[in-house]
């Protein structure tokens, strides 16, 4: 069983930065895609970025060119690195680990992008 935890969200302005860590419990080895979801409330769950184990990256395209997905040198750890936001960006955003038909989610750490 693999536990991740999320943190690095909270208050930003418009325009402002934050960076978003997902920490799993163990260290991945093999073939496995790690992401970073996220949900407004009234609304489903929405994918944002994606990181393969041979570090291909994916993004939505309310993303793109704002946002970076990465992992840190530990393996351990996944990044996402939010500039430009806009009050659209706020949600809770959790961290998805999939390992073949396996899914593990992190509880979620809320983004609140307001002036």
């Amino acid at each position: 069983q693999v536990q991740l935890v999320e943190s690095g969200g909270g208050l930003v302005q418009p325009g402002g930065s934050l960076r978003l860590s997902c920490a799993a419990s163990a260290t991945i080895v093999g073939i496995y895609v790690t992401g970073w979801y996220r949900q407004a409330p009234g609304n489903q769950r929405d994918l944002v970025a994606t990181i393969t184990s041979g570090s291909t990256t994916s993004y939505a395209d309310s993303v793109k060119g704002r946002f970076t997905i990465s992992r840190g040198n530990a393996k351990n750890t996944v990044y996402l690195q939010m500039n430009s936001l806009k009050p659209e960006d706020t949600a809770v955003y959790y961290c998805n680990l999939k390992i073949g038909a396996v899914d593990y989610w992190g509880q979620g750490t809320q983004v609140t992008v307001a002036s």
